[in-house]
Protein backbone atom coordinates (compact mmCIF):
# COMPACT_ATOMS: atom_id res chain seq x y z
CA UNK A 1 0.00 0.00 0.00
CA UNK A 2 0.93 3.65 -0.27
CA UNK A 3 0.12 6.08 2.52
CA UNK A 4 -2.05 9.08 2.05
CA UNK A 5 -0.81 12.05 4.05
CA UNK A 6 -3.54 11.76 6.68
CA UNK A 7 -2.88 8.08 7.44
CA UNK A 8 0.88 8.59 7.57
CA UNK A 9 0.51 11.42 10.06
CA UNK A 10 -1.95 9.41 12.15
CA UNK A 11 0.56 6.55 12.21
CA UNK A 12 3.39 8.87 13.25
CA UNK A 13 1.34 10.32 16.09
CA UNK A 14 0.45 6.86 17.41
CA UNK A 15 4.14 5.93 17.34
CA UNK A 16 4.86 9.16 19.22
CA UNK A 17 2.28 8.04 21.80
CA UNK A 18 4.19 4.77 22.25
CA UNK A 19 7.49 6.66 22.51
CA UNK A 20 6.12 8.89 25.26
CA UNK A 21 5.01 5.84 27.24
CA UNK A 22 8.40 4.18 26.80
CA UNK A 23 10.05 7.40 27.96
CA UNK A 24 7.80 7.54 31.04
CA UNK A 25 8.57 3.94 31.99
CA UNK A 26 12.30 4.33 31.40
CA UNK A 27 12.37 7.39 33.66
CA UNK A 28 10.45 5.55 36.37
CA UNK A 29 12.76 2.52 36.19
CA UNK A 30 16.00 4.44 35.65
CA UNK A 31 16.60 2.76 32.27
CA UNK A 32 18.93 4.41 29.75
CA UNK A 33 17.69 4.69 26.16
CA UNK A 34 18.14 7.06 23.22
CA UNK A 35 16.61 7.88 19.86
CA UNK A 36 18.41 5.90 17.18
CA UNK A 37 18.99 5.90 13.41
CA UNK A 38 16.38 7.81 11.40
CA UNK A 39 14.72 9.11 14.55
CA UNK A 40 17.90 11.02 15.42
CA UNK A 41 18.12 12.24 11.83
CA UNK A 42 14.50 13.39 11.96
CA UNK A 43 15.02 15.21 15.26
CA UNK A 44 18.06 17.16 14.07
CA UNK A 45 17.06 17.81 10.46
CA UNK A 46 13.26 18.14 10.77
CA UNK A 47 12.52 18.63 14.46
CA UNK A 48 10.55 15.35 14.48
CA UNK A 49 9.70 12.64 12.01
CA UNK A 50 11.35 12.65 8.63
CA UNK A 51 8.25 13.74 6.67
CA UNK A 52 7.97 10.51 4.65
CA UNK A 53 9.16 8.17 7.41
CA UNK A 54 6.90 5.79 9.30
CA UNK A 55 8.84 4.36 12.23
CA UNK A 56 10.72 5.16 15.44
CA UNK A 57 13.95 3.45 16.43
CA UNK A 58 15.32 3.44 19.99
CA UNK A 59 18.66 2.14 21.26
CA UNK A 60 19.45 0.75 24.70
CA UNK A 61 22.65 -0.61 26.23
CA UNK A 62 22.18 -4.37 26.64
CA UNK A 63 21.73 -4.33 30.42
CA UNK A 64 19.04 -1.64 30.12
CA UNK A 65 17.39 -3.50 27.24
CA UNK A 66 17.20 -6.68 29.32
CA UNK A 67 15.70 -4.77 32.25
CA UNK A 68 13.14 -3.08 30.00
CA UNK A 69 12.01 -6.37 28.47
CA UNK A 70 11.67 -7.92 31.93
CA UNK A 71 10.14 -5.03 33.88
CA UNK A 72 8.42 -2.63 31.47
CA UNK A 73 5.33 -4.74 30.63
CA UNK A 74 3.99 -4.30 34.18
CA UNK A 75 4.46 -0.52 33.93
CA UNK A 76 3.08 -0.12 30.39
CA UNK A 77 -0.16 -1.92 31.13
CA UNK A 78 -2.57 -3.88 28.95
CA UNK A 79 -2.67 -1.28 26.16
CA UNK A 80 0.85 -2.24 25.07
CA UNK A 81 2.65 -5.40 23.97
CA UNK A 82 6.40 -5.91 24.48
CA UNK A 83 7.49 -8.48 21.90
CA UNK A 84 10.89 -10.16 21.57
CA UNK A 85 12.10 -13.16 19.56
CA UNK A 86 12.42 -15.03 22.86
CA UNK A 87 8.73 -14.56 23.67
CA UNK A 88 7.27 -14.66 20.14
CA UNK A 89 8.53 -17.48 17.87
CA UNK A 90 6.93 -15.79 14.84
CA UNK A 91 9.12 -12.67 15.19
CA UNK A 92 12.00 -12.62 12.71
CA UNK A 93 13.62 -9.41 13.95
CA UNK A 94 16.13 -10.26 16.67
CA UNK A 95 15.35 -7.22 18.81
CA UNK A 96 12.43 -5.87 20.80
CA UNK A 97 9.25 -4.14 19.72
CA UNK A 98 6.58 -2.27 21.66
CA UNK A 99 3.21 -2.01 19.95
CA UNK A 100 -0.34 -0.90 20.59
CA UNK A 101 -2.69 -3.78 21.25
CA UNK A 102 -5.67 -3.87 18.87
CA UNK A 103 -3.81 -2.26 15.95
CA UNK A 104 -2.27 -3.98 12.92
CA UNK A 105 0.81 -3.17 10.83
CA UNK A 106 1.28 -6.12 8.47
CA UNK A 107 3.84 -6.58 5.72
CA UNK A 108 4.10 -9.50 3.30
CA UNK A 109 6.88 -10.85 5.52
CA UNK A 110 4.96 -10.64 8.80
CA UNK A 111 1.84 -12.19 7.27
CA UNK A 112 3.83 -15.11 5.88
CA UNK A 113 5.57 -15.59 9.24
CA UNK A 114 2.28 -15.51 11.16
CA UNK A 115 3.55 -12.49 13.10
CA UNK A 116 0.52 -10.44 14.21
CA UNK A 117 2.29 -7.12 14.65
CA UNK A 118 0.64 -3.92 15.79
CA UNK A 119 1.73 -0.32 15.25
CA UNK A 120 5.13 -0.36 16.89
CA UNK A 121 8.39 1.22 18.03
CA UNK A 122 11.65 -0.74 17.65
CA UNK A 123 14.05 -1.34 20.59
CA UNK A 124 17.63 -2.06 19.50
CA UNK A 125 20.08 -3.45 22.08
CA UNK A 126 23.65 -2.15 21.98
CA UNK A 127 26.47 -4.50 22.94
CA UNK A 128 30.19 -4.07 23.53
CA UNK A 129 32.44 -4.95 20.63
CA UNK A 130 35.23 -7.32 21.59
CA UNK A 131 38.65 -5.69 21.94
CA UNK A 132 40.24 -8.58 20.04
CA UNK A 133 40.06 -7.71 16.31
CA UNK A 134 39.54 -11.30 15.15
CA UNK A 135 36.84 -11.91 17.75
CA UNK A 136 35.17 -8.58 16.90
CA UNK A 137 35.12 -9.41 13.19
CA UNK A 138 33.57 -12.81 13.91
CA UNK A 139 31.11 -11.23 16.34
CA UNK A 140 29.78 -8.86 13.68
CA UNK A 141 29.85 -11.51 10.95
CA UNK A 142 27.93 -14.02 13.07
CA UNK A 143 25.30 -11.45 14.02
CA UNK A 144 24.68 -10.56 10.38
CA UNK A 145 24.49 -14.24 9.50
CA UNK A 146 22.02 -15.27 12.19
CA UNK A 147 19.78 -12.23 11.64
CA UNK A 148 19.66 -13.09 7.92
CA UNK A 149 18.88 -16.72 8.74
CA UNK A 150 16.08 -15.57 11.04
CA UNK A 151 14.45 -13.46 8.32
CA UNK A 152 14.83 -16.24 5.76
CA UNK A 153 13.47 -18.92 8.07
CA UNK A 154 10.32 -16.93 8.82
CA UNK A 155 9.40 -15.82 5.30
CA UNK A 156 10.53 -16.16 1.70
CA UNK A 157 9.09 -12.73 0.78
CA UNK A 158 12.26 -10.84 1.72
CA UNK A 159 12.83 -7.30 0.47
CA UNK A 160 15.88 -7.48 -1.82
CA UNK A 161 18.22 -4.57 -2.62
CA UNK A 162 17.84 -4.62 -6.42
CA UNK A 163 15.11 -4.55 -9.06
CA UNK A 164 14.85 -6.09 -12.52
CA UNK A 165 16.70 -9.26 -13.46
CA UNK A 166 19.15 -9.00 -10.58
CA UNK A 167 16.29 -8.56 -8.14
CA UNK A 168 14.56 -11.63 -9.60
CA UNK A 169 17.72 -13.65 -9.03
CA UNK A 170 17.97 -12.36 -5.46
CA UNK A 171 14.34 -13.25 -4.77
CA UNK A 172 14.83 -16.74 -6.18
CA UNK A 173 17.92 -17.20 -4.02
CA UNK A 174 15.98 -16.04 -0.97
CA UNK A 175 13.23 -18.55 -1.75
CA UNK A 176 15.78 -21.37 -1.89
CA UNK A 177 17.48 -20.15 1.28
CA UNK A 178 14.08 -19.98 3.00
CA UNK A 179 13.55 -23.68 2.43
CA UNK A 180 16.98 -24.44 3.87
CA UNK A 181 16.56 -22.12 6.87
CA UNK A 182 13.12 -23.48 7.78
CA UNK A 183 14.79 -26.57 9.17
CA UNK A 184 16.29 -24.56 12.01
CA UNK A 185 14.23 -23.97 15.14
CA UNK A 186 13.75 -20.29 15.96
CA UNK A 187 15.06 -20.89 19.49
CA UNK A 188 18.34 -22.12 18.04
CA UNK A 189 18.67 -19.06 15.79
CA UNK A 190 17.97 -16.69 18.67
CA UNK A 191 20.44 -18.39 20.99
CA UNK A 192 23.20 -18.34 18.36
CA UNK A 193 22.56 -14.66 17.65
CA UNK A 194 22.52 -13.69 21.32
CA UNK A 195 25.72 -15.63 21.99
CA UNK A 196 27.47 -13.70 19.20
CA UNK A 197 25.95 -10.34 20.14
CA UNK A 198 26.91 -10.50 23.79
CA UNK A 199 30.32 -12.17 23.55
CA UNK A 200 32.09 -8.81 23.96
CA UNK A 201 30.18 -7.83 27.09
CA UNK A 202 32.72 -9.59 29.30
CA UNK A 203 34.69 -6.65 30.80
CA UNK A 204 37.95 -8.45 30.02
CA UNK A 205 37.06 -8.53 26.30
CA UNK A 206 35.18 -5.27 25.80
CA UNK A 207 36.70 -2.41 23.87
CA UNK A 208 35.85 1.27 24.17
CA UNK A 209 33.31 0.84 21.38
CA UNK A 210 29.68 -0.17 21.35
CA UNK A 211 28.22 -2.09 18.44
CA UNK A 212 24.54 -2.24 17.69
CA UNK A 213 23.93 -5.94 17.39
CA UNK A 214 20.32 -5.81 16.27
CA UNK A 215 20.61 -3.36 13.40
CA UNK A 216 21.42 -4.07 9.77
CA UNK A 217 24.91 -2.55 9.65
CA UNK A 218 26.34 -3.76 13.00
CA UNK A 219 28.68 -0.78 12.87
CA UNK A 220 30.78 0.06 15.94
CA UNK A 221 30.37 3.45 17.59
CA UNK A 222 32.68 5.02 20.14
CA UNK A 223 31.18 4.70 23.60
CA UNK A 224 31.79 8.42 24.19
CA UNK A 225 29.71 9.17 21.07
CA UNK A 226 26.72 7.36 22.53
CA UNK A 227 26.84 7.83 26.31
CA UNK A 228 25.95 9.64 28.47
CA UNK A 229 22.91 10.66 26.49
CA UNK A 230 22.16 14.18 25.29
CA UNK A 231 18.71 15.71 24.75
CA UNK A 232 17.04 16.60 21.44
CA UNK A 233 13.62 17.93 20.48
CA UNK A 234 11.38 15.52 18.59
CA UNK A 235 7.83 16.56 17.70
CA UNK A 236 7.87 19.32 20.30
CA UNK A 237 9.04 17.05 23.15
CA UNK A 238 12.49 16.42 24.60
CA UNK A 239 13.92 12.91 24.39
CA UNK A 240 17.35 11.31 24.98
CA UNK A 241 19.73 11.01 22.03
CA UNK A 242 23.34 9.85 21.55
CA UNK A 243 25.89 11.96 23.42
CA UNK A 244 27.13 13.48 20.14
CA UNK A 245 24.17 13.13 17.76
CA UNK A 246 25.81 15.02 14.89
CA UNK A 247 28.90 12.78 14.97
CA UNK A 248 26.59 9.76 15.13
CA UNK A 249 24.71 10.95 12.05
CA UNK A 250 27.90 11.69 10.14
CA UNK A 251 29.14 8.16 10.78
CA UNK A 252 25.79 6.58 9.91
CA UNK A 253 24.64 8.72 6.98
CA UNK A 254 27.54 10.92 5.86
CA UNK A 255 26.06 14.25 4.64
CA UNK A 256 23.02 13.91 6.84
CA UNK A 257 21.79 17.50 6.40
CA UNK A 258 21.23 16.94 2.67
CA UNK A 259 17.78 15.76 1.61
CA UNK A 260 17.78 12.62 -0.55
CA UNK A 261 16.21 12.78 -4.02
CA UNK A 262 12.49 12.08 -4.10
CA UNK A 263 12.94 8.65 -5.67
CA UNK A 264 15.17 7.60 -2.76
CA UNK A 265 12.71 8.59 -0.03
CA UNK A 266 11.54 5.22 1.24
CA UNK A 267 9.51 3.96 4.17
CA UNK A 268 8.07 0.66 5.40
CA UNK A 269 4.50 1.00 4.12
CA UNK A 270 2.59 -2.18 5.08
CA UNK A 271 0.09 -4.14 3.01
CA UNK A 272 -2.42 -3.90 5.88
CA UNK A 273 -2.77 -1.00 8.33
CA UNK A 274 -5.50 -0.95 10.97
CA UNK A 275 -5.64 1.77 13.62
CA UNK A 276 -8.13 -0.28 15.64
CA UNK A 277 -9.56 1.66 18.58
CA UNK A 278 -7.34 4.64 17.68
CA UNK A 279 -8.93 5.24 14.26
Amino acid sequence: MQYDDRDLRKLQLLELRILKEIDRVCRELGITYFLDSGSVLGALRHGGFIPWDDDIDLGMPRADYDRFVAEAPAFLGEEYVVSTPETNPHQAALFGKVWLRGTRFATEETIEAGFDQGIFVDLLPYDALSSDPATAAKQRRDCRFWQSVSYLSHAKSIVVPHKGALGAIERAACGAAHLAARGLYSEKIVSHFNKAATCGNDPSLASDDLVVMAYATYEPYARSMMLPTSTVTFEGCEFPAPADPEAFLRQLYGEWQKLPPVEARRNHAPVELDFGPYA
